[in-house]
């Protein structure tokens, strides 16, 4: 896999170039692994609903072909953009959002972070009250508590293009957080957004990333 560095970029070249990629690749076109970050954008996802944009104010919204609903994306956070050929990989889609949760939950974990799945709701999460405990979540939450006590620090949103892969997965570093309460993130109205800064962890943008890279390289 090719890991490609692009630094700060603007959201919507980047999309056109990802949409670009996969129209454009033959069967023995290398994956790639572009990793970045943007300036301040909402993103809509296919099955979002305008509703869930409560007031994005100087913010633009960009409508994208990604499955999900609306999420924010801005400096400090870390973008994963795997373009990978699932059939030449030898995994359905399922799978490979397993190995994209997988790579993050890792990411999390060697910066003594806990990551968590929540059923039905794909993305990453952590405790607020103590990001550091391993203690698994408990079965299901009661009706209406499914985000109690629960943080997302990293969201997911995929499309799959004659069995190639793109847009990916958003890891929160240290960002600033405002923009979410403007928008119900990923389409649950009150879910709080963290990032590695605010449940405690000083580290850099540049070695969140490399750690991220090196995860999804190893697990795609």
């Amino acid at each position: 896999m090719d890991v490609r560095l692009l630094g700060q970029v603007d959201y919507w070249p980047t999309y056109e170039a990802m949409q670009a990629f996969t129209a454009n690749r033959t069967p023995s076109s290398p994956d790639e692994l572009w990793i970045c970050e943007h300036p301040p954008v909402f993103t809509q996802g296919l099955a979002g609903q305008a509703s869930h944009v409560l007031m994005p104010g100087d913010i633009p919204v960009v409508q994208t072909n990604r499955g999900g609903q609306v999420t924010f994306h801005g400096p400090g956070q870390v973008m994963a953009y795997p373009l990978v050929n699932l059939q030449r990989a030898g995994y359905f889609v399922k799978e490979y959002v397993f190995k994209l949760e997988e790579s993050v939950i890792r990411t999390l974990a060697h910066f003594g972070v806990t990551g968590h799945r929540v059923a039905g709701a794909p993305g990453i999460y952590v405790r607020l009250d103590d990001p550091f405990s391993h203690a698994a979540l408990v079965g299901p939450a009661p009706a209406g508590e499914t985000f109690k006590g629960l943080g997302k620090i990293s969201a997911l949103g995929i499309k799959v293009s004659r069995h190639c892969t793109y847009h990916g997965a958003a890891l929160n570093v240290a960002m600033d957080l405002e923009p979410f309460d403007r928008i119900n993130p990923c389409g649950y109205a009150g879910l709080k957004t963290v990032d590695l800064s605010t449940i405690g962890v000083e580290t850099t943008w540049d070695e969140a990333a490399r750690v991220l890279a090196h995860q999804l390289a190893t697990r795609l």
